[in-house]
């Protein structure tokens, strides 16, 4: 009864007939595009089998908690765009903005991670953050992306990277930058966002409603806003890359030399600011021509206190995320193979339905591409069904056919009919052989 009650409170009060759309920033996303995307995640799934990297499955609900000590209580993405509720036990559930924190959970849950282990993980799949809808972004959003766990040296951030150079080759996307910078750490970041904050408090009177909000909470995001007037009262606002510690600037600069050495062109971009917490040292962003101001295809970095603060070994972690939607739009080698055009099987009455679901299923088993169409009322309509989706053949068991034991098939490239010389109940390479017109396999 409690279950019910909460569906009629959820339903409008509309006629029976009344038509149900998909939710604002949420997308079917239709065959046409779902292949596309299958030939971008089988190029990952390469990709990934190269740099050893195994798959997780991660749960789209996780405890609300979890996100709001990983990624910050004062970032935009806890503060107001998450999808949280309670549910019927009175635990706080948030469907998933990112994928990070989860991966994290996961690897301390089920006894991953270790001080003298390395974890390699991908994932996949679908993540929820109530942004406003624009080109290439929605509410419900895709994600690919790789987490290493129990690595601090710059080899590894290297590796990412390349990795990603190597991903975008191989699906050709072409003018794509690799933007990186350092975050610092927690040795020379405070003093980095004191400095920050004294001089955005100077030019306060010209900062947006947000970024005076952001001032005090969290105001390395001055940087990031895309509003004009605070763009330009921060134009010389101080930069981290130059107020790094020793140990930092070390680091990032051998990530640079790694990078050379191995041919992976980047671009120094020290205004660049994630918008999670966990990140510290290494960060970067993947930008391409042709999406607007939301330019982005993706980004990452490294994160080596996150680990810890979640219940874990105090290690190492460095990982990317890169968004499906923008991803398709800009990769030029998504081609979709035509896939062989079917063979229709038309059993015409229900007599025959039978004969013709053993026939489609003996086709189907030899490897074939075959669409099963009782239910049609007619020769004519299943003739004009086959034309409609083109295909190859049509093979036709009416009531003549099904008295003599034998099929009939029609070539509809040629529009010339044959008769099947074996049992419409032969199954397997015998009934392909006579549907190919191979008459030698035949006995």
């Amino acid at each position: 009864m409690h279950g019910t009650r909460l569906v009629q409170r959820a339903m409008p009060s509309m006629a029976r007939s009344a038509q149900i759309t998909a939710v604002k920033g949420f997308r079917d996303v239709l065959p046409d595009e779902s292949a596309r995307w299958q030939v971008l995640e089988a190029a990952a799934l390469d990709i990934f089998s190269r740099y050893a990297f195994g798959e997780i499955r991660l749960p789209i609900a996780e405890r609300t908690e979890l996100f709001a000590r990983s990624i910050g209580e004062a970032t935009d993405i806890v503060e107001k765009e998450m999808y949280t509720f309670v549910d019927r036990g009175d635990t706080s559930l948030t469907l998933r903005p990112e994928a990070t924190a989860g991966v994290v959970r996961a690897a301390i849950e089920h006894g991953l991670v270790a001080p003298d282990r390395e974890v390699r993980i991908f994932y996949r799949g679908p993540m929820f953050r109530r942004e406003r809808p624009q080109k290439g972004r929605f509410r419900q959003f895709y994600q690919i992306g790789a987490e290493v766990l129990g690595r601090e040296d710059p080899v590894i951030d290297a590796e990412i990277l390349g990795l990603l150079r190597d991903l975008l080759a191989r699906v050709e996307v072409r003018d794509a930058v690799f933007e990186v910078s350092s975050l610092g750490d927690e040795t020379c970041r405070p003093g980095y966002r004191q400095r920050l904050r004294d001089f955005a408090t100077s030019r306060r009177a010209h900062l947006c409603d947000n970024c005076q909000r952001r001032l005090e909470r969290n105001p390395l995001r001055l940087l990031d806003c895309k509003e004009h007037a605070c763009r330009s009262a921060m134009a010389g606002a101080p930069l981290m890359i130059d107020s790094l510690c020793g140990p930092c600037a070390e680091h990032f600069a051998a990530v640079r030399r790694l990078l050379d050495a191995a041919n992976v062109p980047v671009t120094l971009n020290p205004r660049i600011v994630r918008g999670l917490d966990y990140y510290c040292r290494t960060a970067f962003e993947i930008v391409a021509a042709g999406l607007g101001s939301q330019n982005a295809i993706g980004g990452g970095g490294r994160y080596d206190g996150l680990v810890a603060s979640l219940g874990g070994p105090a290690i190492g972690g460095v990982g990317f995320a890169i968004g499906v939607e923008r991803l398709a739009m800009v990769a030029s080698a998504l081609t979709v193979d035509t896939p062989a055009r079917p063979i229709v099987v038309a059993p015409l009455g229900a007599d025959a339905w039978a004969v013709g679901f053993s026939v489609a299923t003996a086709l189907r088993q030899a490897g074939r591409r075959v669409e099963l169409v009782a239910g049609r009322p007619s020769l004519r309509s299943a003739l004009r069904h086959a034309d409609r989706i083109g295909a190859q053949q049509i093979l036709m068991i009416g009531p003549e056919e099904l008295s003599a034991g034998r099929g009939s098939i029609r070539d509809l490239e040629r529009r010339v009919d044959r008769p099947l010389s074996v049992d419409l109940e032969t199954a397997g390479e015998r009934l392909l052989a006579q549907v190919d017109g191979r008459a030698e396999a035949i006995a």
